[in-house]
C-alpha cells in the first residue's frame, strides 16, 4: 500500500521479519543511503543493522538503471534494493519503510520485530521536478521546522523545495553585504488576521543565518532534495525597500508590510538597484548549489513606474514599448548574471508578458495559459496552477475550516490534477514540462501545526500526480491512503481528518475503510479541535 504508487508491484507468499539481528550491506556508492536507513530503522528494531551478508540481510546494490529508478525485492531470504544512482537507492529505501507497519515511522527505540511482505517492485518517477513551494516570508518557520518538513517531503518522494525567502512582509535570508535586510526587513510590527481581518498587534519576524542555510541545504542534499531559493523582485519587495529606501520609487520611508495582498511598492530600475540585487544573488549562489534560482517576477504592479520620471526615462533610453518590457529587461539582466555563473533563472509566468529571456524556467500558476505558451516557446515549465496545487486554499466549504480562504480545493481535486496541460496533449512541446510543484503560501498559516493541517493529506495526493503514471485511480488511492495516514500519525503529523465519507467510499462496490482506521481518526479529531480553538 505504497504512496506514491509504484510502476509495478507483484506480491508472493511468505514474508521477511526485520529485527535486531538483521544486517545491512551496501555498495560504496550507496553508503550514505545505508547510513540513513540504519538511523531510521535501527532504533525501531532495537539493533544497529550492522554490516553483514547472507540470509536476513538488506542489500543495496548498484545496477544500470535510469536516474532515480529502483527495484526492490523482499522475501524470506532478505531484501534487495537495486538502483543506478544514490537517489534511486534512497527512494527504494523509502518504499521499504512504507512496506513495514506504521511503527517503523516512530523513531523511539522499540526493539520489536517488523514483518515485511514478500514483493517485487519496479519503480521510477514520471517527472524530474517534483516540488513543494514553502513560503517562509509571510510567516517564518524555524530551521528545525524546515528540516522536519524536508523529511515529510521525502517520505512522498518529492525532490524540490522551492523556498520563498523574501516578500513585502519579511526578508528571511542573511546577506553579509547588506545587513539591514535582516536587521530591518526580517521584522514587522504586527500581522493581519485572516485575509481581511483586523491586526493582531503582535510583532513577527525571524531569519536564517548563512550557517543555518548551509545546514538546511546539506540536510536536504543528503535526502536528494534540491533547495531552490526565491528572491522575489521587482515586486513583492517592500521589506527590502524598508531596509534600503534608495531601492524604491518614493521619497517617503516605508515599513515592512503588515497586511496581505499585492502591494504597490516595487523596486526602481536604476543601475544601483540592479547592482544591489546582483550582489545579493552572488551571496545566494554561495549558499545554494541548486542549478535553479528563482527571482519571482510575479504580481509586479507598474503604477509607480508609470509615475516615475526615472523609469520613463529608462524606457526611452532602452527603446522599450512599455512597463511590461521594462520588467522583462530587468529580469533579463538577472538572467544574464545567473547564466554567467552557470545557473538558470526561474520566474513566475508573468515574466512572459514582456518576453521571457531565453533559457528561463517558467513556473506557471495562473491556470494553464502560461504553461502552454512557455512550452511552445521552448521554455522549461513547472506547472503549479492555483486551481489545483495551492494547498493553502481551504479543503472544504463552510465555517469548519480554521481560516476559510480561497476556492475549495479538496483531496479529490488535487488527486485529479494533471501536470501536463490538456492543450499540450500529443504536442512535442509537452516534453518541456519538467514537472510540477504544490504551493503552501503562508499569509494565513502561522504555525507548523497549521502547516501540517493544510498540507496533509493533500500533499500525498499531489505526490502521486508527479511520481506515478497519468493513469490514476482515486478509489485505489483512497485504500492506500487509509494505510498511509497512520504512518503520518506515527510521524506526528497533525493532518486534516476527514469529517465524513471520503469520495472513493461513496462509489458502489468500493470497500470501506478498515476498522482500525477509526482509532487514529478519533485521536486526530482531538488535535483538530485544539487547532481550531487556537486559531
Amino acid at each position: 500500500m505504497i504512496i506514491p504508487k509504484p510502476v509495478r508491484l507483484d506480491t508472493s507468499p511468505g514474508r521477511f521479519v526485520l529485527d535486531q539481528h538483521t544486517a545491512l550491506t551496501a555498495d560504496p556508492a550507496f553508503s550514505e543511503v545505508a547510513a540513513w536507513l540504519r538511523a531510521e530503522l535501527g532504533p525501531v528494531v532495537g539493533g544497529g543493522l550492522l554490516p553483514g551478508t547472507g540470509s536476513g540481510t538488506i542489500t543495496l546494490s548498484v545496477r544500470e538503471m535510469p536516474p532515480e529508478a529502483y527495484r526492490l525485492s523482499t522475501g524470506a531470504g532478505g531484501v534487495l534494493i537495486e538502483a543506478g544512482d544514490p537517489a534511486g537507492a534512497f527512494y527504494g529505501a523509502q518504499t521499504l519503510r512504507q512496506l513495514l507497519p506504521p511503527e517503523a515511522f516512530r523513531r523511539a527505540a522499540a526493539g520489536q520485530p517488523l514483518p515485511l511482505p514478500a514483493v517485487h517492485i519496479e519503480d521510477r518517477p514520471r517527472f524530474a521536478w517534483r516540488g513543494c513551494l514553502l513560503d517562509v516570508a509571510r510567516h517564518f518557520l524555524t530551521k528545525a521546522d524546515l528540516l522536519r518538513f524536508i523529511d515529510l517531503m521525502v517520505v512522498h518522494k518529492l525532490n524540490v523545495l522551492h523556498l520563498h525567502l523574501t516578500d513585502d512582509q519579511g526578508w528571511r535570508l542573511q546577506i553579509r553585504r547588506y545587513p539591514r535586510l535582516t536587521e530591518v526587513g526580517a521584522w514587522r510590527r504586527e500581522s493581519q488576521v485572516g485575509w481581511n481581518g483586523a491586526m493582531d498587534g503582535r510583532p513577527h519576524g525571524g531569519y536564517y543565518t548563512q550557517d543555518d542555510i548551509r545546514e538546511i541545504v546539506a540536510y536536504a542534499t543528503r535526502r536528494h532534495v534540491t533547495v531552490v531559493p526565491e528572491i522575489d523582485l521587482p515586486g513583492h519587495t517592500q521589506a527590502a525597500i524598508a531596509a534600503y529606501p534608495e531601492l524604491g520609487n518614493l521619497d517617503v520611508p516605508l515599513e515592512v508590510a503588515t497586511t496581505w495582498g499585492v502591494g504597490e511598492n516595487v523596486l526602481n530600475t536604476e543601475e544601483h538597484t540592479i547592482t544591489f540585487f546582483q550582489n545579493v544573488l552572488d551571496e545566494v549562489l554561495e549558499l545554494f548549489p541548486s542549478p535553479y534560482i528563482c527571482v519571482g517576477g510575479d504580481e509586479c504592479r507598474k503604477d509607480q513606474w508609470r509615475a516615475s520620471p526615472a523609469a520613463q526615462r529608462r524606457i526611452g533610453e532602452l527603446g522599450l514599448r512599455d512597463e511590461e518590457e521594462l520588467q522583462s529587461w530587468m529580469i533579463g539582466r538577472f538572467a544574464d548574471h545567473l547564466s554567467s555563473c552557470g545557473r538558470q533563472l526561474v520566474g513566475w509566468d508573468e515574466i512572459l508578458e514582456g518576453g521571457a529571456p531565453e533559457g528561463t524556467v517558467i513556473a506557471s500558476w495562473r491556470d494553464d495559459h502560461g504553461a502552454v505558451a512557455a512550452a511552445k516557446a521552448g521554455h522549461a515549465v513547472v506547472t503549479c496552477p492555483n486551481t489545483s496545487t495551492y494547498l493553502d486554499y481551504r479543503q472544504a466549504p463552510g465555517e469548519d475550516e480554521p481560516v476559510p480562504f480561497g476556492t475549495v480545493l479538496t483531496l479529490e481535486d488535487v488527486y485529479s490534477f494533471e501536470p501536463v496541460p490538456a492543450a499540450l496533449a500529443g504536442d512535442q512541446a509537452a516534453q518541456h514540462v519538467i514537472g510540477s510543484q504544490c504551493c503552501l503560501w503562508t499569509e494565513l498559516i502561522d504555525s507548523p501545526r497549521h502547516l501540517d493541517y493544510m498540507a496533509f493529506p493533500r500533499l500525498a495526493a499531489f505526490a502521486e500526480t508527479v511520481w506515478s503514471s497519468s493513469d490514476r485511480d482515486l478509489a485505489d488511492f483512497g485504500r492506500r491512503l487509509d494505510c498511509h495516514l497512520p504512518r503520518l500519525a506515527a510521524l506526528g503529523v497533525e493532518f486534516r481528518p476527514d469529517g465524513g465519507p471520503l469520495p472513493w467510499q461513496q462509489r458502489p462496490g468500493v470497500p470501506g475503510r478498515p476498522e482500525e482506521a477509526d482509532t487514529w481518526r478519533a485521536k486526530v479529531a482531538d488535535w483538530t479541535r485544539n487547532l481550531r480553538e487556537g486559531w
